[in-house]
């Protein structure tokens, strides 16, 4: 079975903010979270790269060992998804997440913040919500994923520094471009996620 993952060349990155765009309208967040960001390493000066940052549906996902409620867990697939319902707003999956994933909708302290927010790799929600249906994308939003999609955030990249989709495939997309231009600039995330590293 194929094992979903995201990777971001930042060699091709540009900083156009449209992966975030087209996650907010795709999934109808609510103001205040944004699920995807797009964060400048060394803003101006020499080595600057731009990385496309959300949860990475990692491989042995911190967020879900600390949960008290198991609220999140992987799929088969390996994507990271999380039940609203069960969620107790405590902010340890927050601590947790080396990317800083999940947030909270409302400010103020963690037991008045509401539920955990975070990417589902645009297939829905974790909870009892029948997949497809307009509970399931009031709650977690679209469920490309259940229709064959890509998540929207990927398929609107421009530059393709965003890819998503069976990991052997996308590992093997970004070996093929290191070796076209000579070297890598790293495929951001991937080794702290997956725990491997692409040979190239």
């Amino acid at each position: 079975m194929a094992r979903m993952k995201f990777l971001c060349d930042a060699d091709r990155c540009i900083d156009c903010n449209a992966c975030v765009t087209a996650c907010k309208n795709e999934n109808e967040v609510p103001w205040g979270i944004n699920r995807r960001r797009v964060v400048t390493i060394n803003d101006g000066k020499p080595g600057e790269r731009s990385v496309s940052m959300a949860c990475m549906h990692c491989t042995d996902p911190p967020c879900a060992a600390v949960c008290p409620t198991n609220c999140i867990f992987p799929t088969d697939d390996g994507i990271v998804l999380h039940d609203k319902d069960l969620c107790i707003g405590c902010g340890y999956c927050y601590y947790a997440c080396p990317f800083g994933a999940p947030q909270y909708p409302q400010i103020g302290n963690f037991g008045s913040r509401g539920k955990m927010d975070k990417c589902t790799y645009c297939a829905g929600g974790g909870g009892p919500e029948a997949p497809g249906s307009i509970a399931e994308y009031r709650k977690y939003g679209s469920n490309r994923f259940g229709e064959g999609k890509l998540p929207m955030c990927a398929e609107m990249c421009s530059t393709k520094s965003l890819l998503a989709g069976d990991g052997e495939i996308i590992a093997q997309i970004y070996k093929e471009r290191v070796l076209k231009r000579g070297y890598g600039s790293g495929a951001w995330g991937w080794l702290t996620a997956y725990h491997e590293d692409i040979a190239v």
